[in-house]
């Protein structure tokens, strides 16, 4: 009973550290782009850097999924554990931008088996009874991993070498392999399927040109230009190629009939929206604190700390309560909180006290944390083994199509209103004194620049930087609204637990029926 005890530790300990060197590299890696670009030039082509992992990640989301729930997880979990290393190692040792952006690609591919197969994982091995609380565990995990990469990108910036971004995965992604590999005896039967080629390239082809097309546009190209306008044609005909391919193909990706249950189908469109929000926090409130309060780049990290801890706690009380109450009842009291948070961030001021903001911040933090770890529950809910990787893949895919598209939308937003106000603060100019760029602008008002600024400037610049962010905030106020409206047609399931004194199964997991 100990070894058993002690091995399911070990695969706890594996698949907690494969979702946070995942969830934690996009965040770290865009806090360093700016030391990248300067030690490898290709200031033109840097935006790559981000694409080529996010367009793989996201392709391979919902395809190792499905493979998982063909072949088997651990197959999979260890392909995308070693995928996602070798990536980070080709990564410290880029010499140019395009080098970093095709060993990008490699990591990405990784990273899109890694999150949705741990979750699965956790479902296949954990007794139903401690679903709740580990989903808790699993989902605070997720939460810290992405506020904390700005801080630690910061760190080793600052005091190490930006290539340390990419090595500091290895160490922790080897334990992660190890454990899996030598701990995790998988022991459910897992039927061979043909695999739905058709299916998989046109979902690769939509989300490539998707994600082309938002991080070039309004930087490489122009929002109407022929370029951009024909990547976003070519994704809606593939993405309408793959929803028909999908109705002929004998074991599709994504299936249709999952999205016929209601909580998986509300539980889906949720994590888009809150997605979209959160995002939003993770990257605009630092901007805020830096741009605004004069902060340095690792003190405006730090200040997401009060988020980070509302987040955890909120995803440790979400798995708990999911074994006392419904699953909608815990996400309209969560969604309510994340709307309330959303619109008290979109009263800062530069005159908001640091009590206030560290408040609106941790009201924001308990709003966003329940989803981290009672949407991964739901969406798996009723499931049985052969479905539940498709099942989380896809949600995990939707949630972070939603965090990606939502940035675009929101930068666009803030960008346009920054533009807007600066114009009107400076008589009509286009920008800032000597045309100063949004990021130049942000740099410039650092702690350590902002004293040479003449006063009258500065707090014209202040105002005009504040107001577009807390504009930008009351916008992901409808993100939040409707993740409001989709938890409430989540229906009335609840994680059910076993039965007193049901028979327990040779792996020690109790039998019983309920989608398992």
């Amino acid at each position: 009973m100990a070894t058993r005890q002690n091995r399911f530790g070990f695969i706890l300990a594996g698949l907690l550290l494969g979702i946070f060197v995942a969830a934690i590299d996009n965040t770290i890696v865009a806090t360093a782009m700016g030391t990248i670009v300067s030690d490898l030039g290709g200031l033109d082509k840097f935006v790559w850097v981000t694409s080529a992992y996010l367009v793989t990640e996201m392709a391979g989301m919902p395809i190792f999924g499905k493979l998982s729930d063909m072949y088997g997880r651990k197959r999979f979990f260890v392909l995308g554990i070693f995928l996602f290393l070798l990536g980070s190692v080709l990564c410290g040792t880029a010499t140019n931008i395009v080098e970093l952006s095709i060993y990008r690609a490699i990591q990405g591919v990784g990273g899109g088996a890694l999150v949705p197969i741990a979750f699965t994982i956790l479902f296949d091995v954990i007794p139903m009874e401690k679903r709740g609380s580990m989903s808790g565990i699993f989902g605070a995990v997720f939460g810290t991993s992405s506020l904390f990469g700005p801080l630690l990108g910061a760190y080793i910036v600052d005091h190490i070498d930006w290539r340390w971004i990419f090595y500091i995965n290895l160490p922790l992604g080897l334990i992660a392999l190890f454990f899996i590999l030598f701990c995790y005896k998988e022991s459910v039967e897992h039927s061979k399927q043909r695999i739905d080629w058709w299916g998989a390239a046109t979902l690769v082809g939509a989300v490539v040109c998707l994600m082309f097309s938002l991080e070039l546009g309004g930087q490489e190209y122009a929002w109407d230009s022929a370029p951009i306008l024909s990547l976003f044609a070519a994704a809606a005909v593939l993405f309408v190629l793959f929803l028909y391919v999908e109705t002929k193909a004998q074991e599709p990706i994504i299936s249709y009939s999952m999205f016929r249950r209601r909580l998986f189908a509300a539980s889906t469109v949720a994590g888009m929206f809150y997605g979209a929000g959160f995002i939003t926090f993770a990257m605009y409130i630092p901007i805020f604190v830096q741009g605004v309060n004069g902060g340095s780049a690792t003190n405006s990290g730090l200040i997401l700390l009060p988020m980070t801890l509302g987040s955890v706690a909120a995803a440790q009380i979400g798995g708990f309560l999911a074994t006392k109450m419904p699953y909608r009842n815990i996400m309209i009291l969560s969604a309510i909180v994340f709307t309330l948070g959303t619109f008290l961030l979109s009263t800062l001021t530069p005159d908001t006290a640091t009590w206030e903001l560290t408040l609106y911040m941790i009201v924001a933090g308990l709003g966003v944390g329940f989803s981290f770890s009672v949407l991964g529950m739901a969406s798996m809910h009723g499931f049985d083994a052969r479905q539940r990787g498709s099942a989380s893949s896809t949600m995990s895919f939707v949630r972070s199509l939603g965090m990606t598209v939502g940035l675009t939308i929101f930068g666009i937003l803030q960008r346009n209103e920054l533009s807007s106000k600066l114009a009107g603060a400076f008589g009509g100019a286009s920008g800032a004194p000597g045309g100063e760029s949004f990021g130049n602008i942000r740099e410039s008002l650092s702690s350590e620049k902002r004293a040479a600024i003449p006063k009258d400037i500065l707090d014209r610049i202040i105002d005009a930087m504040s107001s577009s962010i807390t504009t930008m905030f009351l916008w992901a106020l409808v993100p939040a609204v409707l993740a409001l409206v989709a938890v409430l047609y989540m229906g009335k399931e609840r994680l059910q637990l076993p039965p007193k004194g049901a028979k327990k199964q040779p792996g020690g997991r109790p039998e019983y029926g309920g989608g398992h």
